[in-house]
């Protein structure tokens, strides 16, 4: 029998889905869960986006442009212009989420064995794109204890060797929550500036920023326009995850011409998908105000209730819908399946992700978990009291 691929061999699993099997089999025995574990909302899709699905009515389902439909790029720039991010239809690349985006970024302007610096914890699946593009994730970490705040320029400095070519971050953060300050944001610039790097931003929860300072997109950063691949995608500000929908956006023109061939190779974005990401760009103020009161509610709730428990610890995050908490406990990747293959509460239990697949530096987040305020607070409520109920009897408690 043919061997696999050592590259498949040294693919990381996602610390968000690797559980899904013993959850199936929690199900299968009756046993409710509540799902903290993966960045799904719960509140509804806006009906501007309902409305243009069930619209379609066309005889022929056909490729779309490999760019994407221009009349989307367009609305999208419009969209882009309310945070005061200049750019034009022909800046933007559909792609299929925003994952294909970060994919296409790195094959476009990577090559094998070149580095990049990503404070961390950070998305799983960064990790898993520069393995596949054969780049290499350089972590800078950040600490709970700071509240996963940036480190200092020169612990960034202390990375950048001749073969770092990009920074990589997430704005706000998954999974933190951070939200970058403009001083921070201006320490990276001048970075990129200074060693000549790609800055590859991740934007996608912009509008879900939880402070009173104004947002901040590597596209307002002065001096570094060519230098700047920003990342978005439709699924979380309009709870469409399923649609499969992003975008990347830059002015380097050579960096969309070499993008431009991957997306030709995977031939089009989803046509579906892009009829129903357009229509939901004229969604009402009213919703995304309803929607984003939601997650502030969610979040102070959350919060104040991990707080609570002994031994429990989590900072305040100011953006996205996710925390890091600090638990009591010995191995998280081993209390998260415990949690699922033999705890349960009144036939309840709670699925939560453990963070140290956030972590690339070894040994690091292994009392830590991420957990994502998606589920309504009755239901947070049931979440927490279980999360309780559990860590008193676990037997890996440290405290």
């Amino acid at each position: 029998m043919p061997k696999p691929s050592q590259r498949g061999a040294n693919m990381p699993e996602s610390p968000i889905r690797k559980l899904v099997p013993l959850a199936n089999k929690a199900c299968e025995k009756g046993i409710k869960i509540y799902h903290l574990n993966i960045g799904q909302p719960d509140l509804k899709t806006p009906q501007a986006g309902l409305d243009a699905l069930r619209a379609v009515d066309r005889s022929v389902l056909e490729y779309s442009p490999s760019e994407g439909i221009l009349s989307l790029r367009q609305k999208l720039a419009e969209y882009y212009h309310r945070f005061d991010i200049d750019v034009t239809a022909e800046d933007i690349i559909i792609t299929t989420g925003g994952s294909e985006a970060v994919l296409f970024a790195f094959m476009a302007c990577l090559d094998p064995g070149d580095e990049i610096i990503v404070p961390e914890p950070a998305y799983a699946n960064y990790t898993a794109f520069a393995m596949s593009a054969g780049a290499i994730i350089k972590p800078l970490l950040c600490s709970i204890e700071t509240g996963f705040a940036l480190p200092s320029v020169s612990e960034f400095e202390k990375l950048i060797t001749p073969k770092t070519k990009a920074i990589m971050i997430c704005n706000p953060n998954n999974p933190t929550g951070y939200l970058y300050t403009s001083q921070e944001m201006n320490q990276i610039r001048d970075l990129v500036k200074k060693y000549d790097l790609y800055l590859f931003s991740d934007e996608v929860y912009r509008e879900f920023c939880y402070t009173g300072a104004p947002y901040i997109s590597a596209c307002h950063l002065k001096g570094i326009e060519q230098n700047v691949v920003l990342v978005d995608s439709v699924s979380k500000r309009y709870s469409e995850c399923g649609i499969r929908v992003g975008a990347l956006i830059t002015k380097n023109k050579l960096v969309r011409q070499h993008v431009m061939k991957f997306c030709q190779a995977r031939l089009s974005p989803p046509l579906i998908g892009q009829l129903v990401a357009e229509a939901s760009i004229d969604t009402p103020k009213d919703y995304m105000l309803e929607m984003y009161n939601e997650y502030v509610e969610r979040r102070k709730f959350l919060i104040d209730g991990i707080n609570k428990i002994p031994g429990c610890y989590t900072p305040i995050p100011m953006g996205a819908f996710y925390t890091v908490a600090r638990l009591p406990i010995d191995d998280a990747d081993r209390f998260c399946a415990w949690l699922l293959e033999e705890f349960e509460y009144e036939g309840q239990t709670v699925m939560i992700a453990p963070a140290s697949g956030f972590y690339t530096t070894p040994d690091v987040g292994k009392n830590e978990v991420r957990l994502a305020y998606v589920i309504n607070k009755e239901d947070l409520a049931m979440a927490l009291m279980i999360l309780e109920k559990a860590l008193a009897v676990y037997p890996g408690r440290t405290i």
